[in-house]
């Protein structure tokens, strides 16, 4: 319908917001995006430098320590002491405590450094507080035997035996060291340098990728170092992350889904010196939620000036397309033949003084005058159309006239003589009550009884191979119907089962509801087109009577019927056609329950 001007006007502020807000939103909002997304990744990559320097400067004192541990005379001599079998047990005694007093020294020498310990395979360890204790416990540990089988050096945060003991107990980050030989599976001692989780963490903790993004510092296999529990509510992450650490590039940024159906950034970036990897994680709803808010901001803006885009459009139009808008429609209904929709729907005089008043007011002259032309012709019409309408009525169908005096002349020739005055006496009934030309309403009986003249002589025509059963309310047969309205219908629905099946089986019904009078006939034939049901209805709702009695048709038709009960009736008459391809059709007829002439 956009050839309304009014329509046209609004459709172009329309589209003209549309597209120009439209574009402007989303061009704002990517380049926005892209701008937050690069200044988060450049401000992660810098972060991650700064706390990666201090992650290696951690490691750079531990080595050192490990170092000067390793290459002292008084480890040396401790380790030699215990490998030989010849000393003494006081002499391995004092050896441990020189050793003892040595850890003590250079743990205080190195600020990061929690505490040192060397774990001897014979079931001892000796640290800063503790000269030499016999203990087997440390073999059961994970890190000690990880150590020794795959060689694994760095320990993630964990409680460690000799800071249990202190009053608050903290965890630490280790690293392990073989003492006299580089090979971890040859050494008969390692070293244990513990740092406390808290100096990695606190600084990391300090660091943040917008409001709730957090990074995580996780070793080689992925694991996290400190203990950062929030690192296992993100498996997908994790996944991630195996992917990172089975590739060579050492830093980067990519989406990743999550839990609640939205997506996280993920930044990453590999410490060179330990192989360590820095991975944050940020919502993008974090990142974004302000531009989110500001693109919501936006469309709501733009819905407004949209309303006040079409109101502006609806207002300036009015005085023209109001009423070009309403003589369109009333050309509409004129075309439909609805003259009293019409009338409804032109201006009112004086309402527009311009041309399109003037264009008004000719429009209402004219289906005025065309009314007036139509109803005089309409009447002359179906004055014309009643009296081929009452000859039509007095007439048998002269194709069933020509098969009963076909089946007179076969019954007779085989001297069948009593099923020749069965059809004689059926037939001569029929023709008395058709000659009966002065009633167009007659009882429901007698309509009944017409019908069963009818079907005996179907009957005797086609045998065994027709089945007709009728079935009627008693409290009907006083009803009053429209003359002629079942035999048509009995007529095609007995022609149309046969023409495709050697047997016809035929249904007749009359029965009375709250909404009317119901009469039913039903057939086994191919069934009708859904088409030609549609245009049934279609005819019927434009109450397109002229067209129907033009028809030159030389039987008493379906169209027929519903036309005579539409005529009668009006808006009181109803009917379905109810059809399965192949499978028979039932049509229905709804009349006005009292079926009187007050109802005509």
């Amino acid at each position: 319908m956009l050839y309304s001007l009014k329509r046209r006007l609004i459709a172009f502020f329309v589209v003209l917001l549309l597209v120009s807000f439209g574009t402007m939103a989303v061009l704002f909002f990517n380049e926005s995006r892209s701008i937050i997304a690069t200044y988060i990744e450049s401000s992660a990559y810098e972060k991650m430098e700064e706390y990666g320097s201090f992650v290696n400067m951690g490691l750079m004192q531990m080595y050192d320590l490990c170092s000067v541990v390793f290459n002292s005379d008084t480890t040396k001599a401790w380790d030699n002491a215990w490998s030989d079998p010849g000393l003494s047990a006081g002499e391995k005694t004092l050896a441990n405590i020189q050793l003892s007093q040595f850890l003590t020294r250079t743990t205080n020498s190195y600020s990061i450094v929690s505490s040192v310990a060397i774990y001897r395979q014979e079931g001892l360890w000796i640290a800063a507080d503790n000269p030499g204790m016999p203990d087997t416990a440390f073999k059961q540990a994970a890190w000690y035997n990880s150590f020794y089988q795959q060689g694994e050096r760095f320990v993630p945060a964990h409680q460690d035996p000799a800071e249990v003991r202190r009053a608050k107990p903290f965890d630490v980050v280790s690293l392990l060291l073989p003492i006299g030989t580089f090979e971890p599976s040859q050494a008969k001692s390692m070293m244990k340098v513990n740092v406390r989780a808290d100096f990695f963490l606190e600084p990391l903790n300090r660091i943040h990728l917008g409001e709730t993004g957090t990074i995580f510092l996780l070793d080689q296999q992925g694991r996290s170092i400190l203990n950062q529990h929030e690192y296992a509510s993100h498996p997908e992450a994790a996944q991630q992350v195996e992917q990172i650490l089975a590739q060579s590039g050492q830093q980067g940024v990519t989406h990743i889904g999550n839990a609640q159906g939205s997506k996280d950034i993920l930044v990453y970036k590999k410490l060179k010196q330990s192989g360590w990897l820095l991975v944050g994680l940020v919502p993008e709803a974090d990142l974004y939620g302000k531009l989110y808010k500001l693109r919501t901001t936006m469309l709501v803006l733009g819905s407004l000036l949209l309303v006040g885009a079409i109101a502006a459009a609806t207002w300036l139009s009015y005085g023209i397309s109001g009423p070009l808008s309403r003589l369109a429609s009333a050309m509409r209904y004129v075309q439909m033949g609805d003259f009293d929709g019409a009338e409804s729907r032109i201006p009112a005089e004086g309402k527009v003084r311009n041309e399109v008043g003037y264009v008004t007011a000719t429009f209402r002259n004219m289906v005025s005058r065309l009314r007036q032309h139509i109803q005089t012709e309409f009447e002359l019409k179906l004055l014309r159309q009643q009296a081929e309408y009452k000859a039509l009525l007095m007439q048998i169908n002269p194709h069933f006239l020509f098969n009963t005096l076909e089946l007179l002349s076969s019954l007779a020739m085989q001297r069948r003589t009593h099923e020749t005055v069965s059809v004689i006496e059926s037939l001569g009934k029929m023709m008395r009550f058709s000659l009966r030309s002065s009633d167009d309403l007659i009882r429901l009986e007698e309509e009944l009884t017409y019908v069963r003249h009818y079907v005996a002589i179907l009957q005797i025509r086609f045998g065994d191979k027709l089945y007709i059963r009728l079935e009627e309310e008693e409290k009907t047969g006083r009803l009053s119907i429209p003359k002629f309205i079942l035999q048509p219908l009995i007529e095609n629905a007995v022609k149309y089962s046969f023409r495709q099946q050697a047997e016809a089986r035929i249904g007749i019904r009359a029965w009375s509801l709250p909404d009317g009078l119901h009469l039913s006939v039903s057939d086994n034939g191919p069934g009708i087109e859904p088409e030609l049901a549609q245009r049934l209805q279609a005819e019927a709702r434009s109450s397109q009577f002229p067209q129907i009695l033009d028809s030159r048709s030389q039987q008493i038709g379906l169209r027929n019927v519903l036309a005579r009960c539409q005529l009668y009736y009006g808006a009181l008459f109803a009917f379905h056609i109810q059809s399965v391809p192949g499978q028979g059709t039932c049509i229905e007829l709804i009349l006005p329950a009292q079926g009187g002439v007050n109802d005509v």
